[in-house]
């Protein structure tokens, strides 16, 4: 038997063009054919490589919380100030969860979206959002080791404070007329932060 001929596209394109609908619709408004147009492959293509719709979704989740947590990470462990980067990166999620058709946070948007009892989807959920907690942890254990927040403080507990806030500036933002919300919540953040 032979082999049938190679793939003629890219799988990580693909998925992330995938993840731009999913993003953009969330999973049940996402029509197939729209997936397909913007992932330039076939039906056939998409149900060999990715599977049916759900693994397809799963996937594109899965390549947004990496891709995200990696851009995240490597923002937060830059050279300089912890608390400094920390707050670089609030104010600059403010600002694009301010934008006119944000998207808000894919992982976010989707929670809101999604059947609880899809444990495959809760899982990814969970596990993203675990790991964002874990990050927001580290950066802030090292601003604590620098001086930059007070020793007495729990960097885990702030952190969770940190995901809810951040989760929620994400999905208000999608809705708001101005950043006044969001501008004052990352002011209110920091202050807090500074003040620990």
């Amino acid at each position: 038997m032979t082999r049938g001929p190679d793939k003629q596209f890219d799988t990580e394109v693909a998925l992330s063009k995938a993840m731009e609908v999913f993003w953009a619709h969330g999973y049940e408004a996402a029509s197939l054919s729209e997936l397909l147009k913007n992932m330039g492959i076939g039906k056939k293509s998409l149900y060999d490589t990715f599977g049916n719709k759900q693994s397809l979704f799963l996937k594109a989740l899965d390549y947004y919380a990496r891709t995200t947590l990696r851009d995240i990470r490597d923002r937060l462990n830059a050279e300089g100030s912890p608390l400094g980067n920390l707050k670089h990166l609030l104010k600059d999620w403010q600002i694009m969860h301010s934008q006119s058709g944000s998207c808000g946070c894919m992982l976010g948007t989707n929670i809101a979206d999604f059947n609880t009892h899809d444990e495959a989807i809760a899982k990814v959920m969970r596990t993203y959002l675990r790991q964002l907690e874990d990050v927001f942890t580290t950066a802030l254990t090292h601003a604590q080791d620098q001086g930059e927040i007070s020793s007495t403080v729990h960097p885990r507990h702030l952190a969770q404070l940190l995901l809810c806030t951040t989760q929620g500036m994400a999905l208000l933002g999608r809705v708001m007329e101005d950043d006044t919300l969001l501008d004052g919540t990352v002011e209110a953040a920091m202050s807090l932060l500074e003040s620990s």
